[in-house]
């Protein structure tokens, strides 16, 4: 599996943030999207999930192969760590929840609501959720916010295994996660000028999506 963008947009309200972005991953390796605050780097990942409207270019992969982890955790308060996950299972037609529960050693915390848990917890949780998705792709955007360095390293461990099994991510972070296929992107490189504003009447806002 291969995925591919050819000159994308990219655009934040009415703006265009981004122009002409093009790259490729395959398989086995992931991407990692570097670039100050505010370059467009969320902005990129929501694009490529299909969460944010694009101004044309290509996208050749399948939605439904990208699981998409942004800011919020993602999870349910009034739901235990278990449910959680079996929620997502559930959503994502994923049989297990044993090997989330162990990533990040939250078997012991499996009964407790996530409302009661810490600020790491939550985000553990919330990244555990992406093994209970069975999606090949990971999109990934600033991940280890909340973690310490001993969940750091989990979590690089965690994508290094998805990456064996074929799997690939892309991932906006300024962490090194100790990840030997990864390439780096920066998207500064992209940045649209200050007058490339998105016109409506000129850009139908979609981005061709094909399968690999």
């Amino acid at each position: 599996m291969e995925l591919t963008v050819t000159n994308l947009g990219c655009r934040r309200g009415e703006l265009r943030v981004l122009s002409g972005v093009s790259f490729s991953v395959r398989g086995g390796t992931a991407l990692i999207l570097r670039g100050p605050n505010g370059s467009g780097k969320t902005t990129l990942l929501r694009t490529l999930a299909g969460l944010a409207p694009a101004d044309g270019g290509t996208i050749s992969m399948p939605r439904e192969a990208l699981a998409y982890a942004g800011h919020a955790d993602g999870i349910k308060a009034q739901l235990s760590v278990a449910e959680n996950l079996r929620f997502w299972a559930d959503v994502f037609g994923h049989a297990g929840i044993d090997a989330a529960l162990d990533m990040f050693d939250l078997r012991p915390l499996a009964h407790r609501q996530a409302q009661h848990l810490s600020a790491g917890q939550k985000r553990r949780l919330g990244l555990s959720r992406l093994l209970v998705t069975g999606r090949p792709i990971w999109l990934l955007d600033e991940p280890t916010v909340s973690l310490d360095t001993e969940s750091v390293a989990i979590f690089g461990r965690m994508i290094a295994g998805h990456l064996a099994d074929g799997g690939m991510a892309i991932v906006a972070t300024h962490i090194d996660l100790g990840l030997e296929t990864a390439e780096t992107l920066d998207i500064a490189q992209f940045r649209a000028s200050g007058e490339d504003h998105a016109n409506p009447f000129l850009d139908d806002g979609f981005a061709d999506w094909g399968n690999p």
